[in-house]
């Protein structure tokens, strides 16, 4: 499948068809993707939040201003990123890093102590900007991954994320939701998707040295 002939057919899908579901099988590789995506450090400080419950989508409907998408879509993927990332955050990542490479952990302590040095160079605030960066990363690998499997997406920053993390219960996971995802298929009806694409032009976008 060409990525680019994809890449044209994807947009911002307005209206989806509710009836239509994403097969499981799908739906394992789109979250595979996900998981695989790009990450500093490749701490990955945040998580996915699946939400396919029709009762719990009805309540987050209300709080994005009643916008169709989040009730008609097969599912709602929600990137929710850590409300604190810290030392803690490093020494279990460092420690996955072992496991995974069988590497003594000893063996990490310098790789560990830059990246708690990078952290502590900024403010709370800037780290939790960094910190929303990084899901932004993995929001750009599930849409272009939803493209090329073929399943409709519309990214969205309409909604109250004071209100989800009421609704999903988040301060107890200790979340903040950034950013949703909406993925399904698009409905016949919805007049955008027969619309020209409109971007810069290659001389426009791009600048060689």
């Amino acid at each position: 499948m060409d990525i680019i002939t994809q890449l044209n057919k994807r947009y911002a899908t307005k209206a989806f068809d509710s009836s239509k579901k994403i097969s499981n099988a799908d739906m394992e590789k789109l979250l595979e993707a996900i998981r695989l995506s790009a990450s500093s450090f490749g701490l990955q400080p945040y998580k996915i939040l699946v939400v396919e419950d029709p009762e719990i989508r009805v309540e987050l409907r209300k709080a994005a201003w009643n916008q169709p998408q989040i009730t008609d879509a097969s599912a709602l993927l929600i990137f929710a990123a850590n409300a604190e990332t810290n030392e803690k955050t490093i020494d279990d990542y460092v420690s996955l890093v072992a496991a995974t490479r069988s590497l003594p952990l000893e063996s990490l302590g310098g790789y560990g102590d830059m990246m708690k040095g990078s952290l502590n160079r900024m403010n709370h605030e800037q780290v939790e900007t960094w910190v929303s960066k990084q899901a932004y990363i993995a929001l750009g690998f599930g849409l272009v991954s939803s493209a090329v499997l073929g399943i409709d997406t519309c990214p969205m920053e309409g909604f109250n994320a004071a209100e989800f993390d009421t609704i999903l219960d988040l301060e107890k996971l200790g979340l903040k939701s950034k950013i949703v995802l909406a993925v399904g298929y698009r409905a016949s009806d919805d007049k955008y998707q027969y619309l020209p694409k409109v971007r810069k032009s290659p001389e426009d976008l791009f600048i060689k040295f």
